[in-house]
């Protein structure tokens, strides 16, 4: 799979924020790609090498806006790439998102079907009242605790939780870490605790209630050692989304492609077909 797109960076406004965004041009239907927490576009640098499209570093994270008075919950992010879509003229288009910013892609693909063609989901957060956090979520999701534990965590402790989500030991190098280790600032951890404090369980339920309705056709990625989110998870995605297929990363992690980079190529072929 060639490698030839080139990727520029640029910012825009969206609803009056600036929003940091790398782009190049797609040859056919334009890629959506959501990053999770607490990455950013970083993320997507290889996917957009190959197959275009278009990756912000969303609210809180990465370059983009961490303005306090943001609304940084789970279904102000939809807004927010309703907002993104119209600014930049992207629809119709494929959404790519991994963990959060599949569950992201999935609100707005819920509010806005008739503009995605085609929906790529990696590990996502699962939109649903069964599911119950890793025990490092339930702590952010305390008041206080939640504050106390972000503010302790070093450059150290940092790179162990990331490592901790990939079996391949070569996954996070140490320029990787630093470059997640310097977007870690204040702002990127309290968009981090206001997410997840606003995804308790009927949130996120309502959130996926119209995933049945989603006809489009589906990829559901997931690695098969995914510590945090169990691969029973995507079995249920692949069972309410309609037209899925459904894939588990065999020794892959929770970033599947950072443990087995032939999941690059695997996306790519669906982003471009």
């Amino acid at each position: 799979m060639g490698t030839d797109h080139i990727v520029e960076e640029r910012t825009v406004e969206v609803s009056g924020a600036p929003i940091f965004c790398r782009q190049a041009p797609a040859s056919g239907t334009p890629a959506l790609y959501l990053h999770s927490v607490p990455t950013s576009s970083d993320d997507w640098l290889p996917m957009l090498a190959r197959t275009g499209g278009v990756a912000p570093d969303l609210p809180g994270f990465g370059r983009s806006t961490k303005a306090a008075s943001v609304d940084y919950s789970l279904t102000a992010y939809a807004d927010f790439v309703g907002g993104l879509v119209e600014v930049l003229a992207l629809e119709p288009l494929t959404i790519v998102g991994h963990g959060w910013g599949a569950a992201i892609g999935l609100v707005y693909a819920q509010r806005h079907p008739d503009h995605v063609l085609r929906l790529a989901i990696i590990d996502a957060i699962p939109l649903t009242d069964a599911f119950r956090w890793p025990s490092i979520a339930r702590q952010w999701r305390r008041l206080g605790v939640g504050e106390l534990v972000m503010g302790s965590v070093g450059r150290w402790l940092l790179a162990r939780t990331l490592r901790a989500g990939s079996p391949n030991p070569q996954a996070w190098p140490e320029d990787r870490i630093d470059a997640v280790w310097e977007q870690f600032d204040q702002g990127t951890q309290r968009a981090i605790l206001r997410l997840h404090r606003s995804a308790g369980p009927q949130a996120l339920a309502t959130a996926g209630a119209g995933l049945e309705s989603l006809r489009q056709p589906a990829l559901v990625l997931w690695g098969e050692r995914d510590p945090w989110l169990a691969a029973r998870y995507a079995e249920e995605y692949a069972r309410r989304l309609p037209d899925a297929i459904l894939e588990i990363v065999a020794g892959a992690g929770h970033w599947p492609w950072l443990d087995e980079p032939a999941v690059l190529d695997r996306l790519a072929a669906f982003v471009s077909r």
